[in-house]
């Protein structure tokens, strides 16, 4: 699914010199790496603030923790994302509250984020999917219209852009009061073990923010708030240093693959693939997917199978050794540990449908068009009953 061995050979002796520096004079812990890549991402990203920390699960719950959300205080995120997303709510003994997604574009709906308003809500995280920028103008107007806060969850979507209605642009991650990001190896921009950051724009926030990853310390044994331990170490620092002047070119790689990959599938009357367009202020293209702009940086390249044979796809994308992935195949509405009276089946249509269809394909920056024909033309031949 993600070649990160031939990757490694562009940047190789760079990362390894810096691995060097840091052996030699023992930084490992908040050092000048640290640093670095800390105004590195904030320049790039054009935010005021860039909070390392210990991988993206933390950089969401400290995100909450910063906001100094309560207990029993309702947050709203989809339904159709990874567990993490809803985990760190319930961790924080906040109430979660899931709701359906958009058909085309896999993120939370706007419509159902409205519904699903009470007096006890107090914040809304969109996530931007597969690397696809939610609708951050609905959601953004919900969110002043009732007074919450947008938490962005970007673990899938660093580099990624938001166009708005109004024709400005801004990277995801940078819209809402908060966001966080996931460094995990497999991500557009990953490290080599595990790693995150938080994302603000606001002064005070961060401050707090700053504080909570460091036990809540701003002065050595100073405890002013509760805090956790969650920081980035040097030599993960070191490889996102390595990899962000690069990180451009590797969504660019990612899109090309995409289009090439949605050439070779789109008329296939089983088969829907993936979309830029909708509720974007862009032109998508003939293929679906925009060539002009980074609204979607592909973390995963996802297709719908519609006629009820994903499974058997599966099966048979396995019996020629072909690397896939199923994201998600259970509804986290589903899940054993969020199941919840409240919940009405019903009201997840999409995500039910979603978790039947969806497969993933290998996305990565060292795809090839031969390895591209290769993939596609199996999945062809499965769907055209030739095996």
């Amino acid at each position: 699914m993600v070649d990160l061995v031939s990757q490694r050979t562009r940047i190789q002796a760079e990362i390894d010199a810096s691995f060097s520096e840091i052996m030699n004079n023992a930084a490992f812990i908040n050092g000048p790496y640290v640093h670095q890549f800390q105004a590195d991402l904030e320049k790039y990203l054009n935010v005021k603030h860039v909070i390392p920390c210990a991988n993206g699960t933390d950089a969401l719950q400290i995100a909450m923790m910063g906001l100094g959300l309560k207990p029993g205080d309702e947050v709203i995120t989809a339904d159709f994302t990874f567990a993490a997303t809803v985990e760190v709510i319930a961790l924080l003994n906040l109430t979660p509250v899931l709701v359906d997604v958009e058909e085309d574009t896999f993120n939370i709906c706007p419509e159902a984020i409205e519904k699903a308003i009470t007096p006890k809500t107090k914040a809304i995280v969109p996530v931007h999917l597969f690397g696809h920028a939610a609708n951050m103008d609905d959601i953004m107007a919900i969110a002043k219209k009732h007074n919450l806060y947008v938490i962005e969850d970007n673990a899938q979507g660093i580099g990624s852009s938001y166009h708005y209605k109004d024709g400005k642009t801004e990277k995801t991650g940078t819209i809402g009061h908060v966001a966080a990001t996931s460094f995990f190896p497999s991500k557009n921009l990953g490290c080599y073990g595990d790693g995150g950051a938080i994302f603000t724009n606001d002064d005070d926030l961060a401050h707090t923010i700053r504080g909570i990853v460091n036990h809540g310390m701003y002065k050595r044994y100073h405890h002013d708030v509760v805090g956790v331990n969650s920081r980035l170490d040097s030599l993960q620092a070191a490889v996102l240093k390595a990899k962000l002047p690069h990180l451009d070119d590797y969504n660019n790689s990612r899109q090309k693959a995409a289009r090439a990959y949605t050439q070779a599938l789109k008329h296939h009357k089983d088969i829907v693939t993936p979309t830029t367009k909708t509720n974007r202020n862009c032109d998508a293209g003939e293929n679906g997917i925009c060539d002009t702009c980074t609204c979607h940086v592909f973390h995963q390249y996802t297709l719908r199978i519609t006629n009820g044979k994903r499974d058997e796809l599966s099966n048979y994308l396995n019996s020629q050794s072909i690397p896939h992935g199923v994201y998600y195949p259970i509804p986290l509405h589903l899940q054993k540990a969020y199941e919840d009276s409240r919940y009405n089946n019903d009201d997840f249509k999409v995500t039910n449908k979603l978790s039947e269809e969806v497969i993933s394909l290998p996305m990565h920056t060292e795809l090839d068009e031969e390895q591209i024909e290769f993939i596609t033309s199996h999945i062809l031949k499965f769907m055209n009953g030739e095996v």
